[in-house]
């Protein structure tokens, strides 16, 4: 762990400490180091051939915020099955502690099943614990939105009711995305006004906000919007 540590100070970058912990309100910047998501996934490419690594994803919690991030960069580095990356993030996620530690990994090995992945977000989803719910709804944006869509989520994700805003935002992100990859579907639910307020709001202005949305339909989302 202390040789880990030492490596990371190595790659420490002040001024991008200071730049990143404002875009984390909610963390003690004590914590954050500074290192760079390039270097830090350089990094973790390095440790997976290393026996190291093994006693390093086994050390939780971790103290610094990099650290988090490195674990997750081994586990995608790490992971050849579907069932090994399933079981290391699982491990991981109940220490997971920020959105941005939340959404900066995604094994590739996921995608050797799919099918099973889905059912592991219905899980993740109904976890009590804010991030693992919040990795759910992320996982469903990156691989069940294109030709792997299945309508029903529209409806699951419109029963999560919550006041959490890292779970709300999430939600927000994944019906924007919806919106431009999966418009027909989607668009009842807003004209339906099936969402929170919040979520319905925040849903709109993000997809307003992509270029892959033409100025007729931006247009029409304006109108949707909820006074």
């Amino acid at each position: 762990m202390k040789k880990i540590e030492e490596k990371l100070f190595a790659l420490q970058d002040l001024q991008y400490r200071d730049f990143h912990s404002r875009l984390m309100p909610d963390y003690k910047k004590d914590f954050v180091i500074g290192v760079r998501t390039p270097a830090l996934r350089k990094l973790a490419k390095e440790l997976a051939k290393d026996k190291d690594s093994e006693v390093f994803l086994k050390e939780l919690p971790h103290k610094y915020y990099e650290e988090n991030n490195l674990h997750a960069y081994l586990i995608e580095n790490i992971a050849k099955t579907f069932e090994e990356a399933v079981m290391l993030t699982e491990k991981f996620l109940p220490y997971v502690d920020n959105w941005a530690t939340c959404d900066t990994f995604s094994p590739k090995a996921f995608k050797k099943d799919l099918n099973a992945l889905y059912d592991k977000t219905l899980e993740w989803m109904n976890s009590s614990h804010v991030y693992t719910v919040r990795y759910g709804i992320v996982t469903q944006l990156q691989h069940f939105l294109d030709v792997e869509f299945r309508k029903e989520m529209l409806d699951i994700m419109a029963e999560i009711h919550t006041e959490e805003y890292y779970i709300n935002m999430a939600i927000a992100w994944y019906y924007s995305f919806a919106l431009i990859k999966q418009y027909t579907a989607t668009i009842p639910l807003f004209e339906e006004r099936r969402l929170d307020k919040w979520v319905h709001n925040k849903s709109l202005q993000k997809a307003i906000e992509s270029y892959r949305i033409d100025k007729e339909t931006k247009d029409y989302l304006r109108s949707l919007k909820i006074k």
